[in-house]
């Protein structure tokens, strides 16, 4: 155990925001052993065409142009979904999205937050130490995607507790409502080996996170506590037609403006920082990093959803390869999305922009 704490400290101190694959996490012959092999997630290829295959019939087409311009050639998925119903107005690479999963890296601190925050572990403004000489508070730990931080959170929660609220988010169930083809994630019956519970809340070891169920996710952050089914349209008929369904209500809205503080940090001076293309135009997200060994990938997460008061968005953008892709760069691929919808005024306020008082982040880097 103290060498699994040893181990977490110094990726958290380490941790910068081009986004470090969290390799060290592993011992050392273990880690040497991968990378002496003829092949896996150091030397798969980063670029592909993400379209091939897709149905786009139901699309929203100005959002299905800017997401596939702002994914570019890398392997990955991108999943745009209105927060405030549910619709899924785009998928890029539709297969992907709808496997069964991959680790989620550090996107797992949402839930962790909430899990947190809800059952009164902690308060957004207390401090954590971490070290001699680093202490954090929620917005920090967020910004800089603090793994120490987030697995003390677990630890404290524990595996009962961490569980339940992973459910209640829509993780490792299918987060569509009769989308064919989809296939959900998974939640571990059990703390896992690697690390406990301090690295299932802070990696997300022994879950396996869906596009599609981290949009959901986002979604009832974005709205307020509502878990939509997701549902896709298949025609411009099927689109008009389009009736909401709801999932399940979760009483979360005491804590969502302190979690989005913290979102925004990631995006204003946080890991996530590539997708601030524009400060009038918020943007709220979480990055992860990691290497899956079972899907035999490396991985760049990024979750993220709008403040705009016309046409929010949520954009879920995972990428897989070699050791190019990461949590920032999926941020980038986002806030391109965003950007390219920007550019032709697709997020116009209708009235003064929120000061900017609602969305402090003095305390990212407390230490």
């Amino acid at each position: 155990m103290t060498r699994i704490w040893a181990c977490l400290l110094t990726m958290a101190l380490c941790h910068t925001a081009i986004g470090a694959a969290p390799a060290s996490r592993k011992g050392p012959a273990r880690r040497n052993s991968r990378k002496s092999a003829p092949s896996g997630p150091w030397r798969q290829p980063t670029y592909a065409d993400s379209t091939l295959g897709d149905n786009v019939d139901g699309d929203d087409l100005t959002i299905r142009r800017a997401a596939v311009d702002a994914l570019g050639r890398y392997n990955g998925s991108v999943v745009v979904a209105d927060p405030d119903t549910g619709r899924i107005l785009t998928i890029v690479n539709q297969k992907l999205a709808y496997q069964s999963g991959f680790q989620p890296c550090s996107t797992i601190k949402l839930v962790t937050a909430f899990a947190a925050l809800r059952e009164g572990v902690v308060e957004s403004s207390t401090m954590l130490r971490l070290s001699k000489y680093m202490k954090l508070d929620l917005t920090g730990a967020l910004c800089h995607s603090n793994n120490v931080y987030f697995a003390i959170l677990g630890k404290r929660l524990g595996f009962e507790r961490v569980s339940r609220y992973a459910r209640l988010f829509g993780l490792g169930e299918k987060a569509g409502l009769d989308l064919e083809g989809e296939q959900p994630g998974t939640l571990p019956e059990e703390p896992p080996e690697n690390g406990g519970v301090g690295m299932m809340t802070s990696f997300g070891e022994g879950i396996t996170l869906t596009p599609l169920e981290l949009a959901g996710l986002l979604c009832a952050i974005s709205n307020g506590g509502t878990l939509y089914y997701l549902q896709y349209p298949h025609s411009q008929d099927d689109a008009a037609r389009f009736t909401p369904e709801v999932k399940r209500q979760l009483d979360i809205g005491q804590w969502i403006g302190e979690v989005k503080t913290g979102m925004r940090a990631v995006v204003d001076s946080g890991t996530g920082h590539r997708a601030n293309y524009d400060p009038n135009e918020p943007i709220m997200g979480k990055t992860g990093t990691c290497t899956d060994y079972k899907a035999m990938a490396h991985l760049g997460w990024f979750g993220s959803f709008d403040d705009a008061e016309r046409h929010k968005l949520v954009v879920v953008v995972l990428l897989t390869g070699g050791k190019s892709v990461n949590g920032p760069v999926a941020a980038g691929v986002a806030g391109s999305v965003y950007k390219n919808l920007s550019e032709q005024n697709f997020f116009a306020r209708m009235g003064n922009p929120p000061p900017a008082s609602l969305f402090t982040t003095q305390s990212c880097c407390a230490r």
